[in-house]
């Protein structure tokens, strides 16, 4: 049995609380050393990704800068926030506009409440007791949840590595709400984990593989926790879009799957940019 699978294995709470054990002396001499700015969590309080913390937020906010013009006036929406990756560096981007952002787990939101909003007003970060059996036990269905937001709010919408953790039925209704309190001229930047027919049978050479195939068109990492990672196929991602009444604008692939060279893939994941039609 793997690591991620014995991680896999695990309660949603153990879970957190054994990433916060590992990663205790490491955090205790950064404290202690003067080394970890205050403006950044410690490793064991970080459940999300990988890598340096900021610079992977640096790259972030580049990405959404290059990729769907993101603007210091910008009225954007962080869905799945967590513990504030891509706000931080923003708050040197959005001076005259707005920020939103909702996660499902509430260490995350509190550290932003904490750290970001008391020092920039314009930034808000809301909890949500949202089911989902990689983070938590809560029973509301994200299939059911309201965005609370009016109508045609945001110019920009983004989500890293939301999608890749949230069933079917979930992303689906989100793509609905996404198009609901996106301006019409607006954009979403969102990443998956994307395959067609020539990848469907073939398993990365690290193992980072989608085992569990359904017929609607999509493939599970773990049977245990259906929201640890899922696949989607490009026929599947299509029809959601046109369902929900978006379009997909562009595709940059990520390199997760070994299609496309790490050292010229925009990210890990694949990249999507998405519009209203």
């Amino acid at each position: 049995m793997s690591l991620r699978n014995i991680y896999y294995s695990l309660s949603p709470e153990l879970r957190l609380a054994v990433r916060k054990l590992y990663y205790l002396p490491h955090d205790l001499l950064q404290q202690l050393s003067g080394k970890r700015s205050e403006l950044q969590p410690g490793k064991g309080d970080i459940y999300i990704g990988s890598g340096d913390f900021l610079s992977q937020g640096k790259k972030q906010v580049q990405t959404l800068t290059d990729h769907i013009d993101l603007k210091e006036s910008d009225v954007v929406l962080d869905i799945g926030c967590g513990i504030g990756r891509t706000a931080l560096p923003l708050t040197k981007i959005l001076t005259t506009g707005r920020y939103e952002g909702f996660d499902v787990v509430k260490k995350g939101v509190d550290w932003c409440k904490r750290h970001i909003s008391i020092n920039y007003p314009n930034f808000h970060f809301t909890f949500v007791s949202l089911h989902n059996d990689l983070y938590n036990n809560f029973k509301a269905k994200g299939e059911e949840f309201s965005f609370p937001y009016p109508d045609s709010t945001f110019d920009k919408i983004f989500l890293f590595s939301v999608f890749t953790h949230m069933r079917i039925e979930e992303i689906q209704h989100y793509l609905t709400e996404i198009k609901r309190v996106l301006k019409p001229e607006g954009k979403c930047l969102a990443t998956f984990f994307l395959y067609d027919q020539d990848f469907a049978s073939k398993e990365p050479d690290d193992g980072f593989s989608f085992p569990y195939e359904y017929p609607a068109g999509y493939r599970l990492m773990s049977k245990k926790v259906q929201s640890a990672n899922i696949a989607i196929s490009l026929d599947l991602l299509n029809r959601m879009m046109d369902t929900a009444g978006l379009q997909i604008e562009k595709i940059e692939f990520g390199y997760w799957n070994g299609k496309i060279a790490k050292d010229i893939a925009l990210n890990f994941q694949d990249t999507v940019i998405i519009k209203s039609k």
